[in-house]
C-alpha cells in the first residue's frame, strides 16, 4: 500500500506545486479534500482526518520567530548541552543499548550522533511539543511562506492516519509538524518509519526504540556513511590559510596533516576527506568536518544547531569539552543583518537576510574578506562591516 501511496501521491504533486496559499481557509480544505481523495483516501477517511480542522496562529508566531538560532556557537551548545543531558545521554545508552547496537550493525548510524539530536529536538522523549500536528500542517500550508512543502506533509499525515498510526485530533508535536521523539515529519515517517519494538506499528511519540530506529533509518537514507566520524576537534598552526577554511573546501586528511592540521585528541580519521570548520573564526574552537556532517544538514538548516548537534555527539562518546580560546567579538543580529545588505548590494549570495550567520552567510564573509585582505575565516567582525 506504501507504493500504491506514493503513486498516488506523485499523479497530483502538480496541483501541489499549483496550488495558490493563503486565501478563503473554507476553499482551502475543499482544495486538500480534493487532493487527499485523490491520493487514494476514501471519503470516509478524508472527513475522519479533516473534522474539526483549524488554523492555529501561534504556529505562525512561532514560524516568525526562530531568534534561538541568532547565538553564536559557544553560547548555543553552551546553552543546550547541560550536564544534565549528558548525565541522562550515558543513562539512555545503557538504557537502550540494544537498540543501539542493532542500529549500528544494520545503518552504521553512531548511539552519539542520534543521542545527541534525541536530546535537542525533545530532552530525550520528555518535551515533544503540543501543537496539535494535523493543524499545524494544514496552517503551514495555507500560509504563504512554504507551502509547497507542508502540502506534501498533510497528505503524508492523512496516510498515517488511514494505517492507524495518526490521530488528528491527539497527535501533538513541534510547531511546524515534527512528531515523535526525534521530531520527524509525516513524509519522513511515510518513508524510514521502523518498528523497532516489534508491536507492528511505528509510534514515535511512545516508543524510543521506534524513534532511534526510524531516525537511524532516514539518516543512512539521506547518505550516511556507515561507521565513519563526522566531527573532531583540531588544533590549527597559526600559519594556515585561512582561505582554505569552511565548508566549501574539502581535502585528504593527508593534505590537512601536511599543513599543520593535528587532532586534539588522537589522529584525523586516515583516508578520508574533510573540511576545517572555524564556527567562530580562527581565535575560536576548530573542527574537522567530515562527509558525515553534511548529512546532518539534512535533519536541520541552522548551521549554529548542526555543529552544536555533532559536536554534543562527540561528548556523547568521550571527546573532552570544547577549547573555546578567545574569539573576536562578534556581530549583534542587527549587525549581521546590515553585513548581509550590505554583502547582497556587492553580488554574494547571503540567503535570506535575516541576522542569522548561517550556512550561505558565512562563505560570503569569507570572500569579502579575501578580497579586503583580511584573513579569510568567514567570521564577521565589527571592523568587516565598517570596511564594507
Amino acid at each position: 500500500m506504501r507504493r500504491l501511496f506514493l503513486i498516488a501521491l506523485l499523479s497530483v504533486a502538480p496541483s501541489l506545486a499549483q496550488a495558490q496559499c493563503g486565501g478563503s481557509w473554507s476553499a482551502f480544505l475543499t482544495d486538500i479534500r480534493a487532493e487527499l481523495r485523490a491520493a487514494g483516501l476514501s471519503a470516509r477517511e478524508v472527513d475522519g482526518f479533516l473534522a474539526g480542522a483549524r488554523q492555529d496562529p501561534k504556529v505562525l508566531r512561532a514560524d516568525r520567530a526562530q531568534g534561538v538560532f541568532q547565538k553564536n556557537f559557544l553560547d548555543f551548545a553552551g546553552a543546550v548541552i547541560s550536564q544534565n543531558r549528558m548525565v541522562n545521554g550515558a543513562r539512555n545508552a545503557k538504557r537502550y543499548a540494544a537498540t543501539f547496537d542493532r542500529i549500528e550493525r544494520d545503518y552504521g548510524v553512531s548511539r552519539g550522533v542520534l543521542l545527541a539530536f534525541w536530546a535537542l529536538e525533545t530532552d530525550y522523549g520528555a518535551v515533544q511539543g503540543d501543537f496539535n500536528t494535523r493543524n499545524a500542517l494544514l496552517t503551514l500550508a495555507h500560509d504563504c511562506r512554504r507551502p509547497e512543502l507542508f502540502r506534501p506533509q498533510v497528505i503524508a499525515a492523512a496516510e498515517l492516519y488511514r494505517r492507524g498510526d495518526f490521530d488528528p485530533q491527539r497527535t501533538t508535536g513541534a510547531w511546524a509538524g515534527e512528531i515523535g521523539q526525534v521530531q520527524m515529519l509525516p513524509d519522513d515517517i511515510l518513508r524510514n518509519g521502523v518498528d523497532g519494538d516489534g508491536d507492528g506499528h511505528v509510534r514515535l511519540k511512545a516508543s524510543a526504540s521506534d524513534a532511534l530506529m526510524s531516525g537511524a533509518k532516514m539518516l543512512r537514507d539521506l547518505g550516511w556513511r556507515p561507521g565513519e566520524a563526522w566531527m573532531q576537534e583540531i588544533i590549527l598552526p597559526a600559519s594556515l590559510d585561512w582561505a582554505k577554511t569552511g565548508l566549501e573546501t574539502e581535502l585528504s586528511t593527508s593534505e590537512w596533516v601536511a599543513m599543520g592540521v593535528k587532532a586534539r585528541e588522537g589522529t584525523l580519521a586516515r583516508g578520508m576527506r574533510g573540511s576545517v570548520l572555524l564556527p567562530m573564526g580562527r581565535k575560536g574552537p576548530a573542527f574537522m568536518a567530515y562527509p558525515n556532517f553534511r548529512i546532518l544538514f539534512e535533519w536541520n538548516k541552522s548551521f549554529v544547531y548542526v555543529t552544536s548537534a555533532a559536536y554534543f555527539a562527540t561528548r556523547l562518546e568521550g571527546a573532552a569539552r570544547v577549547q573555546s580560546g578567545a574569539p573576536d567579538r562578534g556581530l549583534s543580529p542587527a549587525q549581521i543583518k546590515l553585513l548581509q545588505t550590505k554583502l547582497a548590494k556587492m553580488g554574494y549570495d547571503v540567503g535570506k537576510i535575516d541576522g542569522i550567520l548561517g550556512a550561505k552567510t558565512r562563505p560570503a564573509v569569507q570572500a569579502a574578506q579575501m578580497r579586503l585582505g583580511l584573513p579569510a575565516d568567514g567570521w564577521p567582525t565589527k571592523s568587516l562591516l565598517d570596511r564594507l
